[in-house]
């Protein structure tokens, strides 16, 4: 027993020394970006029009103090490389870290060319990679990996609390790619307001990795706190008002290992628990369109909902902090399931 709790605390520590390492490159990277950001003037470029066609006269009014400011976007850059390298250098291992890794590059490539052709392409009416052609790359990226999951690590089944596993076959490659898929896209969602999505990132990948700690996953749980340490560099810089925006590069990155830690700790329904507010922001976006579409009107006064909450008169501030607060809960509800429901054995 002695020898266990020693065991468990050496690991514990290298851990926080690995999320420590995290927070201080990326606080040492961030200068160099910004030098390079304002420099060459990574200013976010709007969309001018919703999916459905009509200009954004609601979230134009709202955010008319942030589009007259030069607010530089990419900053997301910088966790991916303080992530990578002190993943690859300290904490690179086959079954535990190489899936949510692969994860997190393969989004950062797609959101980086998203925020590329956002900032230097011609194209101003996308502004940006059209979202079919995202949509598809990251799908790719959630099949090969998921093929990955199947047929290199031999998992074919995924928990459901208070049942047990249920095994599905080959079918766990598309489950696994749609939790890529969701987590990512619902992460890109929510990225709308200063620190919301940031906050709510490290609220999930701390809970991921309580529960990939207690299962004895120590290098998964090493990648989810390598994570949330450069999630506070980034926060510290984000929160309003925001000095930068993490975009796409790093919206995708974050949300696509997301859905992978869920994946390699068996906990995929207990991601709509932990991270419901992703849910929750996806959602409202997706009823937004089916209603303009099929009805001709909206149900919110802008989507996703933190728009709409903007748009009731609730000050920026206010929703991300209440954001976060309701965040933390659901993790805690989260967990709660994790303990009684049989993920942790």
């Amino acid at each position: 027993m002695k020898s266990y709790i020693q065991t468990v605390t050496n690991e514990m520590t290298y851990i926080f020394v690995l999320s420590l390492a995290a927070f201080l490159l990326a606080m040492f990277l961030t200068p160099i970006y910004t030098f390079f950001a304002y420099r060459y003037q990574f200013w976010k470029r709007q969309r001018t029009s919703a999916v459905t066609g009509e200009k954004l006269q609601v979230f134009d009014k709202l955010h008319e103090e942030k589009l007259r400011r030069h607010i530089p976007t990419m900053a997301g850059i910088i966790g991916v490389v303080s992530i990578i390298l002190i993943t690859v250098l300290f904490n690179l291992d086959r079954r535990q870290t190489w899936l949510p890794l692969a994860a997190f590059v393969g989004g950062a490539a797609v959101g980086l060319i998203d925020d590329y052709l956002n900032i230097f392409g011609s194209n101003k009416k996308d502004a940006g990679m059209r979202a079919p052609v995202k949509f598809a790359l990251i799908t790719l990226i959630g099949l090969v990996l998921g093929w990955f999951f199947f047929a290199k690590l031999g998992v074919s089944s995924f928990h459901v609390p208070f049942y047990g596993d249920l095994s599905v076959g080959w079918l766990i490659i598309p489950l696994f790619a749609f939790a890529v898929v969701a987590t990512g896209n619902a992460v890109n969602i929510s990225d709308g307001l200063d620190g919301l999505a940031g906050g709510l990132l490290a609220i999930s990948f701390v809970m991921f990795g309580v529960i990939a700690l207690l299962q004895g996953n120590f290098l998964l749980a090493g990648f989810c706190f390598t994570v949330v340490g450069a999630l506070l560099s980034y926060l510290w810089f984000n929160i309003y008002p925001a000095r930068f925006f993490m975009g796409d590069v790093g919206a995708f990155a974050y949300g696509a290992s997301l859905g992978v830690v869920a994946m390699l700790t068996n906990s995929l329904l207990l991601l709509p628990i932990i991270g419901l507010l992703f849910v929750v922001e996806a959602g409202s976006s997706a009823l937004q369109i089916a209603s303009k579409r099929l009805f001709g009107r909206k149900i919110f006064k802008s989507a996703p909902i933190h728009h709409h909450l903007e748009a009731s008169g609730w000050p920026e501030t206010k929703i991300t902090m209440r954001f976060w607060v309701i965040g933390c809960v659901m993790a805690f509800i989260g967990f709660l399931v994790a303990l009684a429901g049989g993920h942790i054995a």
